[in-house]
């Protein structure tokens, strides 16, 4: 991908005009595509029942798109505003995140799913370890090519928003590793492992699940404007085309957290 924040964070700053519009088209789009190049994932017999109950889900949305939206309105980081620091705000979104998780173990619990279950795969020999390593570097070589192919007809160029939110001096370059780790595994979690699935046995298909999802991602950057939302929007469908694939979501956690530290450090320096 191209060197810009990595797409993965919910911080918001502000939101650019007729994001959701933009997306709703786009993502009607891209479900079209799935279903014609994999018309499988459209009634795919592996399409498993809901993981949590219907309200969880719900709560679960305000709370993601109500961090979005307050941040917006203070136009930081977090919901705090930019009075707390990027540092501070670094570490909100770390304990948001994994309290989220937290909330996902709680509903998946009430059907007696674990969490475990919910990540997938398994890394019970080292081989699986760089096994997954390996299809996590292929991915972002692959997704690198085809964001690259979008953003040259797209024009994309990084705003104010996302220069705000990368680090400056290295006690912030800590915890904006800590957070990229954070996101890496939190951020997969949620929408890849939890919301993929609840969407896929709401919509019985899994073409269903993984437009869904990808919409909800790419809803929560909408400071970004329009542009990068159609950029994120195709990179979480493809991260949830590899989560379907293997079946695991240890490969794009693996890509999720190498995407945002190194390409939020390089564009640190880049963008200075």
């Amino acid at each position: 991908m191209p060197v810009r924040l990595g797409p993965f964070y919910e911080t918001q700053v502000r939101f650019a005009p007729h994001p959701i519009r933009s997306t709703q088209r786009f993502s009607l789009s891209i479900y079209l595509l799935l279903r014609a190049m994999a018309p499988n994932l459209a009634n795919d017999s592996s399409v498993q029942r809901a993981v949590a109950p219907a309200w969880h889900t719900v709560v679960l949305l305000l709370i993601l798109f109500g961090f979005s939206f307050a941040s917006a309105h203070t136009g930081s980081l977090t919901p705090l505003g930019s009075k707390i620091g990027r540092a501070f705000g670094y570490i909100v979104i770390i304990i948001f995140e994994w309290a989220v998780v937290a909330f996902i173990w709680f509903g998946a619990r009430q059907r007696g799913i674990r969490m475990a279950d919910l990540v997938g795969g398994s890394w019970a020999r080292p081989i699986h370890i760089v096994r997954d390593i390996a299809i996590a570097i292929a991915f972002l070589i692959v997704s690198a090519g085809v964001l690259s192919g979008l953003d040259y007809f797209l024009k994309t160029a990084p705003n104010q928003a996302i220069r705000n939110l990368l680090p400056q001096g290295p006690i912030e370059v800590v915890l904006f590793l800590a957070t990229s780790l954070t996101a890496g595994f939190c951020e997969e979690l949620i929408y890849r492992g939890y919301l993929q699935r609840q969407f896929t046995a709401l919509t019985h298909a899994v073409a269903g699940g993984i437009v869904l999802q990808a919409t909800a991602f790419a809803l929560g950057h909408g400071y970004q404007g329009w542009r990068f939302v159609v950029l994120i929007a195709v990179l979480a469908a493809m991260l949830g085309l590899l989560a379907h694939w293997r079946r695991s979501l240890r490969p794009g956690m693996i890509a999720h957290a190498l995407q945002d530290g190194v390409t939020g450090i390089v564009a640190a320096h880049v963008l200075r």
